[in-house]
């Protein structure tokens, strides 16, 4: 073992770092302007439920990206046969198949084989990357089917240009840090603070800005297309050949026409385009040019000369807001395929600076509770750990500064419960010395033993936990995501602590004390009650017998009246309403005047403030915004100065998501620590804990349905959440009846489980009182933003603790007595027992 001083600089050193990567989190304004920027801003940003922003999520069209795929593969094909003179016919069959058929007097094998190796000459990709499509030949026809490989490589590249295009257009309008992220195989997710009504950035994005130019039929041309004017009135005949595309417009800015006034778009084009556009109107003078916007005839002007300085004007009937919005689509570039909005979340200013107040105030008192919890049972020995959870508390935020991760309400609940789940560290070491110094070891003995019993347990417990957390980051969203992290920080850093803060501090105190005893104080009711085993297996029927009432109870309100499902499940749009000038009544009234009649209003908090529910048609009212547009035309109509706090508006497409992925995460969660127990303990251990899990979870869900609250993202996080506290308690409990198994096999199971719950019963009701009190400022002051994690929190943790004495331990007797009548023993040999075992033999 290295040497205190080592050991000492060795972990101050590292938490000297992570306290000074927390450290620009802050400092005042007027320090960090002095340092250097890489340092300066290496600080948490906020999400946008804390500085009020807007969310949308967009997905992209791949059915109009494929179609416009495949239709072109169609054109490539025709011209290739019309170049060989084969007579064919080309009918598309779907987004990704299309069917060649040879035509006339040359339809035989020969033709056919020749369809197929022109069609076969453009099978291969520029990048060489695999075939476009497959072929598949039925006498005289041809059928060609996109292959995944190309499918895949084109929703890519049209997420990946998307991405790019969207930048360049909020980089335009002057956005400040906006957000802008690929989600998924097909969706790109966008974060604007400080953006309270997204409506016109979902304009912005949702059009398609393809632009090109056709000339207006003059005689008979082979192909037509007829394309609307903007106005709807007049439908024009365009060649469908394009004269030139709008890529070579390289820019775009608001003019008014010096004659009319009017707004105008002036353009300049790249070289390539100059060049191509003089010499098309050198050839076609006299003939009219359309200007071709997401299909839609912007202006077709005659063309009365050779236009060779590579620049043009758009007119049209123009406001000079709508020039603007066009000049700035054009100077971004076209998107490559449509964009749809799936789903929308707005958080305005107030209501976020609100949670920021929240979250650290109740963080605060949540710290001083447990701190002051400590120091009342253990003294100064609980000061030592209060040092350690403060530095493991300022190593989460170091940890997440460094790792750029944005900080969310879900991500302060998150610290909350680390405090709360970090103490049961120190609580594991402070009983296990305990425990040590009663057998009569002097102080270092003890204080070393007690660190060496109680390490695998937090290791165990740990790991467990870090389980359903890291299901929860792979299946949750973003918000979700950011409790999952935060978790998974303050896991990893009371690991740490515990091993150097916590172990270093108290050895310091040790050496100090010289030859004196080592006495940790703790509850003197407690240690009167466990001073003998307590028969509390005695009630084990009893116990099991009215969890499972219990938990049929819970699943029968389960399937009716059922829960309380959000917007993320259900799909939809919820509008949080501030109107102190209305009622229920007259906004009922108002809303129906204006076609929401299916419009649930709910009374919320104080007078005048109301929650808005309104069920979805069709994915379409998700795309367009309108029934958010409707609904504050409704309320603005009876009450001026109403404002909108909270706008969430959800696809039906992510809200079956979300549906699959919570299943998924929390039937994961099962498997991977079922699978965890059974390789660190035994088969039974492992499904005693699962099976426990099953009944609290149950439980948990009779409580959301008893209760009302909303069961959304946050509340499955929470449900996660319970997973990793429940394990980790039986752990605790388990890891005592594996011990004592290896002590003494031969005692009586009963006994021996008795023993064991009552050796770690202070843990039990320590850890589950911390908790509890970290939790407990967020619970009542946390308002509904955190009403779906706190409050199920606080009944899973007094769920968990009860059942892993009254439910857990019952069932592994049972299933103890029954590996015993089959002739199994309870434990696989440890290490240590085979070793001996081989030295015994000859």
């Amino acid at each position: 073992m290295k040497s205190f001083t080592s050991r000492a600089m060795i972990y101050g050193l590292f938490t000297l770092f992570g306290l000074l990567c927390a450290l620009p989190n802050v400092l005042p304004e007027s320090v960090s302007n002095k340092l250097p920027a890489w340092y300066a801003d290496n600080t948490l940003a906020l999400g946008l439920d804390l500085r009020g922003g807007s969310h949308l999520l967009l997905e992209v069209d791949t059915t109009e990206l494929l179609n416009n795929d495949i239709r072109q593969l169609a054109s490539d094909l025709g011209e290739a046969f019309r170049r060989d003179r084969l007579a064919f016919s080309i009918q598309v069959l779907s987004p990704t198949s299309l069917q060649i058929t040879a035509k006339g007097a040359a339809k035989n094998s020969q033709t056919i084989a020749t369809l197929r190796r022109v069609a076969q000459s453009l099978n291969t990709l520029d990048d060489s990357s695999g075939p476009r499509f497959s072929i598949k030949q039925d006498q005289d026809l041809l059928t060609l089917s996109m292959t995944d490989v190309h499918r895949e490589r084109l929703i890519s590249d049209a997420v990946e240009r998307s991405l790019e295009v969207v930048r360049r257009r909020l980089d335009e309008t002057g956005l400040v840090e906006p957000s802008i992220t690929r989600q998924g195989v097909d969706g790109i997710l966008v974060q604007m603070p400080g953006v309270a009504n997204p409506q016109e950035i979902r304009r912005l994005l949702g059009t398609t800005a393809k632009m090109t130019f056709h000339w207006v039929v003059d005689g008979q041309p082979r192909n037509i297309i007829s394309v609307p004017a903007a106005d709807q009135q007049t439908l024009y005949q365009l060649e469908s050949q394009v004269a030139m595309e709008g890529r070579h417009i390289r820019d775009a800015r608001l003019a008014f026409n010096p004659d009319s006034g009017q707004p105008v778009v002036n353009f300049k084009l790249d070289r390539e385009g100059a060049e191509l556009f003089a010499a098309m109107t050198r050839a076609n003078i006299g003939r009219p040019l359309a200007i071709v916007l997401d299909d839609t005839v912007i202006t077709a002007p005659v063309i009365r000369s050779i236009i060779a300085g590579g620049s043009g004007e758009i007119s049209g009937s123009f406001t000079a807001h709508e020039a603007s919005q066009l000049a700035l689509l054009l100077r971004a570039g076209a998107l490559p395929a449509p964009l749809q909005v799936i789903e929308e979340r707005t958080v305005g200013p107030d209501l976020g600076s609100d949670a920021i107040a929240m979250g650290i105030s109740t963080g605060l008192l949540g710290a001083f509770l447990v701190i002051a919890f400590m120091c009342s049972i253990y003294g100064r020995w609980g000061l030592i750990a209060c040092v350690g959870l403060s530095i493991n508390v300022a190593l989460i935020f170091g940890a997440l500064s460094l790792l750029g991760a944005t900080l969310t309400l879900p991500g302060i609940a998150g610290i909350i419960l680390s405090i709360g789940m970090a103490v049961d560290a120190n609580i594991l070491i402070n009983e296990r010395i305990r425990e040590e110094t009663r057998k009569g070891k002097p102080a270092f003995s003890a204080m070393r033993a007690g660190f060496d019993r109680a390490y695998s347990t937090i290791l165990d417990a740990n790991i467990t936990t870090l389980i359903a957390v890291s299901l929860l980051f792979l299946f949750g969203n973003g918000p979700v995501k950011g409790f999952a992290v935060t978790i998974a920080i303050g896991l990893l850093t009371t690991l740490f602590t515990a091993v150097a803060v916590t172990s270093l501090l108290m050895e310091w105190r040790v050496r100090r004390m010289g030859r004196q005893p080592l006495v940790i104080p703790g509850n003197r009711l407690l240690d009167r009650l466990t001073g003998k085993p307590l028969d509390l297996m005695r009630g084990r029927l009893m116990g099991l017998s009215l969890s499972l009432v219990l938990s049929a109870g819970s699943l029968a309100l389960f399937f009716a009246p059922g829960l309380d499902y959000g917007v993320d499940f259900t799909g939809g749009t919820l509008v949080e309403v501030q109107a102190p000038a209305s009622s229920v009544e007259r906004l009922r009234q108002s809303l129906q005047e204006h076609g929401l009649e299916r419009a649930a209003i709910q009374e919320s908090g104080t007078a005048g403030q109301y929650l808005i529910r309104m069920t979805m048609e069709n994915a379409t009212e998700v795309v367009t915004g309108a029934p958010v547009t409707s609904l504050k035309l409704a309320v603005s109509a009876i009450d001026a100065e109403a404002s909108f706090p909270r706008v969430d508006m959800v696809g039906p497409k992510v809200s079956s998501n979300f549906v699959e992925a919570s299943i998924t995460a929390v039937l994961l969660a099962a498997a991977g620590m079922l699978l965890y127990l059974w390789l660190r303990f035994e088969y039974h251990f492992a499904m005693a804990a699962t099976l426990t899990i099953v009944l609290d979870l149950a439980k948990t869900i009779g409580f959301f349905v008893v209760t009302g609250i909303e069961f959304n993202l946050t509340a499955v996080a929470a449900l996660l959440a319970l997973i990793g506290y429940s394990i980790n308690d039986k752990v605790v409990v388990f890891d005592r009846v594996r011990e004592n198994l290896r002590m003494t096999p031969d005692k009586p199971l009963l006994q021996l489980l008795n023993e064991s719950i009552t050796a770690t019963l202070s843990r039990t009701v320590f850890t589950s009182l911390t908790t509890l009190l970290a939790l407990l400022p967020m619970a009542i002051a946390g308002g509904a933003a955190v009403a779906s994690f706190a409050l199920p929190m606080l009944f899973g943790i007094l769920v968990g603790t009860s059942s892993s004495v009254f439910i857990a331990a019952p069932i592994l007797f049972y299933l103890g007595q029954r590996r015993l009548r089959r002739g199994e023993a309870q434990l696989r040999p440890s290490a240590e027992q085979l070793r001996k075992e081989l030295e015994l033999r000859p």
